[in-house]
């Protein structure tokens, strides 16, 4: 007797946004369009008038905001806010504008399953003001990062990379609007690689295909 294959099951995915949801919105199109194996289950924000909600709503996908207000310090939010998206029993949790630092015991069981997309060639630059500091610098080449999250702000390992030169006359704005979909495009194609199983966080590092990566991967291999 015959059996027919079993396809692989979507990887299971929420998504943490506090506002208006561009990158989140990206995935909700690709994997609208077949091209991520995933299943989107939920977007989670600590904003309650975040865009990203609505974005959510309309695609069908389940919304939730916590306010951070009515909860006793910043750790029983953060523990609060993963207890929720545990409930979805994710595969992967996307921080995508997400801005806030989780506390560290709430994140650390969590460690190779989060990832973040940030605004910066890391190490350059992180937290706030990415493209300010960027210009300021005089820096010849901007970017974005996606990297796994750790305790450490902005500072998991890289995952990937995506770059643009920065022009003559560029302002935050202009370089924010430029680089906003090489963002789009990076987290998508990672959240792909890791869908697959391609890309793991292993001992020693980040692995693709089971070799630790000795520097992020620019641009993303098909």
């Amino acid at each position: 007797m015959s059996t027919a294959a079993t396809a692989p099951r979507p990887c299971s995915v929420v998504v943490f946004a506090s506002g208006r949801g561009s990158n989140f919105a990206a995935l909700v199109a690709a994997q609208q369009r077949g091209e991520l194996p995933i299943t989107l289950r939920a977007l989670l924000s600590d904003k309650r008038t975040a865009p990203a909600l609505l974005l959510a709503e309309t695609a069908g996908i389940d919304a939730v905001s916590l306010a951070p207000r009515d909860f006793a310090d910043r750790a029983a939010f953060d523990h609060a806010i993963f207890a929720r998206a545990a409930s979805y029993a994710p595969d992967l949790i996307v921080l995508a504008g997400y801005m806030r630092m989780i506390d560290a015991a709430v994140i650390a069981p969590w460690i190779g399953k989060v990832i973040n997309i940030h605004p910066s060639l890391l190490p350059k630059y992180p937290g706030l003001h990415t493209h300010a500091r960027a210009l300021e610098a005089r820096d010849t080449l901007h970017g974005a990062s996606v990297h796994f999250v750790t305790a450490e702000l902005d500072g998991g390992p890289v995952i990937a990379q995506a770059q643009l030169r920065v022009q003559p006359g560029d302002t935050p704005e202009t370089l924010a609007a430029r680089l906003l979909p090489l963002e789009h495009r990076l987290l998508t194609a990672t959240v792909d690689l890791i869908a697959r199983g391609r890309v793991v966080l292993g001992n020693d590092g980040v692995e693709l295909d089971g070799r630790v990566l000795r520097a992020p991967l620019i641009p993303i291999p098909s």
